[in-house]
């Protein structure tokens, strides 16, 4: 059984959880856990609470009672842990898959004046720096 209030022990040995309970529970653990963690662990707290367990735990963790049901969701489906946060695809796209022509207008801008071994991870370039007033190879004052 969920209450709002205070936590007690019953006769019975049954401990009654509390928002506050959990809020310290998830203000524990969160920050060592990824997205996908955090709401698979919601959702076992819910569905260990059993019914209103959904409504608690999103309020006590500050989610939305959507993400907690989503995490229910795949607890019971039951699949397999999938060793990352993301499932294979998501995230960001590489800028270089966006725009294929971005890679060789690149290189292009780099490549006339490129000195040194061309497979080294740093590639000299030969222009000379102009800064401090255009005095660049020249002795100081």
């Amino acid at each position: 059984m969920a209450s709002w209030n205070a936590a007690c022990c019953c006769g019975m040995g049954e401990v009654v959880v509390t928002r506050e309970m959990l809020a310290a529970k998830f203000g524990a653990i969160f920050p060592h856990l990824d997205e996908r963690q955090r709401r698979l662990l919601l959702a076992a707290e819910a569905r260990a609470l059993g019914h209103g367990g959904i409504r608690l735990v999103a309020r006590a963790a500050g989610v939305r009672e959507a993400t907690v049901s989503l995490g229910v969701s795949e607890l019971e489906a039951g699949a397999e842990p999938l060793g990352r946060a993301r499932r294979p695809g998501g995230g960001r796209k590489r800028a270089a898959d966006l725009d294929p022509g971005l890679v060789p207008a690149l290189l292009a801008l780099v490549e006339p004046d490129e000195r040194g071994d061309p497979q080294s991870p740093l590639a000299v370039d030969g222009q000379v720096d102009q800064g401090a007033g255009g005095r660049a190879g020249r002795p100081g004052p």
